[in-house]
């Protein structure tokens, strides 16, 4: 008998901290572009949706539990999908601010930085003559001079904060520190496997894009922890596909959506999240693998249940 093609797991980050409205006339801002572009994203094949939310009228990133409130139901009813809350936010909130989504909302997985690190995002300053708030050029700027902080105690109190919850954690680890710091986590009993370890490629301040910067990031992370994750990658910007392309031919799960990448080709910018995902389920299934469901992915991480969520 034939043997089952594997099951990828794809996330879709939905609109993210990073990107700004002039970037792109297609990042989800309101709450109804946000709840629209999930479900699309679930339609096309995403298991996990990873969410942050904006402000609707200025599209600046934030924290606040209700705006996350104006969508959260919205996509849960609409998709079986698992529902992935940030509390990385914005390199520029404090741990404080990030972190209230995730303990209001009591979320099947929620993300996890694993290390404190330089995130530049200024470079995206030089492409664009205007931008429509005040807000966008400021923001771009002030990453020049600024550590996206992530200290031991920052991430002890995420966990602690949401240890009875049963929240899972998507662990962000942008270079091999982070996997010896989630290591160290992981020795202390203060997380438990399977780890959901998703690998980030391209930010400035992280590890490359070369394809010897994923090999080594899946070799160290085989090193440390065996069977006991599950491995996916993002590569940021231009690198989205070529980065995911090579782990999922590695063995891994992928990550796409506006949050990471504004393309869907060079110079062609994504008209929607669920184009992302469409794209990625092609690469996946033409290396003769098989797109995981959100049932499957809640098997593979040995998630709660969308059941027991406080939205």
């Amino acid at each position: 008998m034939a043997k089952s093609p594997r099951k990828v797991i794809i996330t879709c980050a939905v609109t993210g901290g990073i990107h700004t409205p002039t970037m792109s006339p297609h990042l989800p801002i309101t709450p109804d572009q946000i709840a629209e572009a999930a479900i699309g994203a679930a339609e096309a094949g995403a298991a996990i949706l990873h969410l942050h939310a904006r402000d609707p009228e200025d599209g600046r990133p934030t924290q606040e539990p209700e705006a996350f409130a104006r969508f959260l139901p919205r996509i849960k009813q609409a998709t079986g999908a698992v529902l992935n809350l940030t509390t990385g936010g914005s390199p520029a909130m404090t741990v404080a601010e990030r972190l209230q989504p995730a303990a209001r909302f009591k979320p099947e997985v929620a993300s996890l930085n694993m290390g404190s690190m330089n995130f530049g995002l200024y470079p995206m300053l030089n492409r664009y003559d205007s931008f429509q708030h005040e807000w966008e050029p400021a923001f771009l700027e002030k990453t020049r001079d600024l550590v996206f902080r992530n200290s031991f105690k920052d991430i002890e109190h995420i966990l602690d904060t949401c240890a009875d919850n049963g929240t899972r954690f998507e662990f962000e680890c942008y270079d091999t520190s982070h996997l010896y710091n989630l290591a160290h986590f992981l020795d202390r009993g203060l997380v438990k496997p399977p780890l959901f370890v998703q690998t980030v490629f391209g930010i400035l301040g992280g590890i490359g894009t070369h394809p010897e910067d994923v090999a080594h990031m899946r070799r160290t992370a085989d090193r440390l922890f065996g069977d006991d994750y599950v491995w996916s990658v993002l590569g940021a910007g231009r690198h989205q596909f070529p980065v995911l392309t090579m782990a999922a031919a590695m063995g891994g799960n992928v990550r796409v959506g506006l949050e990471d990448s504004l393309w869907i080709a060079p110079g062609e910018l994504a008209r929607s999240n669920a184009d992302q995902v469409t794209r990625a389920r092609q690469v996946v299934e033409g290396l003769g693998l098989a797109v995981a469901t959100p049932d499957e992915a809640r098997a593979m991480l040995s998630l709660k249940g969308a059941d027991r969520v406080d939205f």
